[in-house]
């Protein structure tokens, strides 16, 4: 989507929100329009609303989730995460969200777990063993890394090149 047709999104739902204040599901996407133009507060804003309408929206959580995730408030987002799990622990996206917000403040161990439980529920995951792929690259277990890596790609995922290069360099690999 281009620029111009999130700021008619964001019109679109503002006239929602006109007739029904109450629409978690208005205030939910209005947000994924902001977020989606890199406007992460006003994007948490109205994911907070929709919570306040609905306490129970897991999807919610997840989002704003990856919103302060976006912003580096990572302790946030995990936070948010956890409250989707609480709602839904069987919801593998959030799993993977709040892995890769611990693969960003360098807790590979605890990001790796949540990898494996996303994969557990959605075995067909991609961004899951890519994501956890590159932290066992980061730990510098590399073999687990080409497997991850190499399980991606059989499943669609495009890889990185330069990820790739790395990852032959220093595991003195070809493939």
């Amino acid at each position: 989507m281009k620029k111009a047709q999130y700021d008619q999104a964001i019109s679109d739902f503002n006239k929602v929100l006109e007739l029904n204040p109450n629409s978690a599901e208005a205030y939910y996407n209005r947000g994924v329009a902001y977020d989606e133009k890199g406007q992460y507060d006003l994007a948490i804003s109205d994911y907070n609303k929709a919570l306040e309408i609905n306490p129970r929206y897991a999807d919610a959580y997840v989002i704003q989730g990856v919103a302060y995730d976006e912003k580096g408030q990572y302790d946030q987002a995990i936070s948010d995460f956890n409250k989707a799990l609480e709602i839904n622990p069987r919801y593998a996206l959030a799993y993977y969200n709040r892995g890769v917000a611990y693969e960003e403040k360098g807790q590979y161990d605890l990001a790796i777990s949540d990898y494996n439980k996303a994969l557990e529920i959605n075995p067909r995951f991609t961004d899951a063993y890519y994501n956890r792929g590159v932290t066992y690259y980061y730990k510098r277990e590399y073999e687990k890394s080409w497997k991850d890596v190499k399980k991606a790609q059989s499943l669609g995922y495009q890889i990185d090149p330069e990820f790739l290069d790395r990852l032959r360099k220093l595991s003195g690999r070809q493939n």
